[in-house]
């Protein structure tokens, strides 16, 4: 799986990649991962009926709820619910100040998390994990333990990993790559550049 995460990475990663090219990997690694995120969770085992005879399914046993981080994060929604068809969405929108990198909320909504809720955030790039920090804090508060959390991310930087296990040791973090380093800037390298800018086509000219 690894081998087949490089080779999409690598098409991401390329800045002569076509939109709608990079669009399309980029739904191809969600899936990846959605499919590495699957196999965290328990199954359970039911009865049903096949046109020829009585036998035994397999399905998922937790409630799922996929947390996307606007905007770049709703992009990987689509690729998970094709893994998680039953899966509630709640929706967070942080913007992370350009000159402090800090994040600040300016939308949540969650619904109601039960018990046994897994949980599985979706944001393409972890760079700084300020805002990864933020919602983790924000399901703490709402009662969700760390070992019910996933993290899937397309690319990471280091220190964004460390600062975030650095707080929450006991989630687990899903990524195709976890890169050098930070610039200056705070930009992952090599990185892919500004994932939102590209799927969304807000590139500055």
């Amino acid at each position: 799986m690894e081998k087949i995460k490089k080779i999409f990475l690598t098409i991401l990663r390329d800045k002569k990649t076509s939109r709608p090219e990079f669009r399309k990997t980029a739904h191809t690694l969600s899936e990846i991962l959605a499919h590495e995120a699957m196999l965290h969770f328990d199954t359970e085992q039911f009865d049903i009926e096949t046109p020829m005879a009585k036998t035994v399914g397999t399905k998922l046993k937790p409630s799922i709820i996929l947390v996307p981080i606007l905007r770049a994060g709703i992009t990987m929604v689509e690729p998970f619910l094709h893994y998680f068809k039953d899966a509630k969405i709640g929706v967070v929108g942080l913007k992370r100040d350009e000159k402090t990198a800090q994040a600040h909320w300016y939308y949540e909504n969650i619904p109601p998390i039960e018990k046994n809720t897994k949980i599985i955030i979706l944001d393409p790039m972890i760079a700084t994990g300020g805002t990864g920090i933020e919602v983790l804090k924000k399901l703490k508060e709402k009662g969700v333990k760390q070992e019910d959390i996933l993290f899937a991310s397309i690319v990471c930087s280091p220190e964004g990993i460390e600062i975030i296990k650095s707080q929450f040791p006991n989630i687990t973090i899903l990524t195709a790559a976890v890169d050098e380093k930070l610039n200056k800037d705070k930009f992952i390298i090599p990185g892919l550049g500004d994932f939102g800018d590209r799927y969304f086509g807000t590139e500055w000219n």
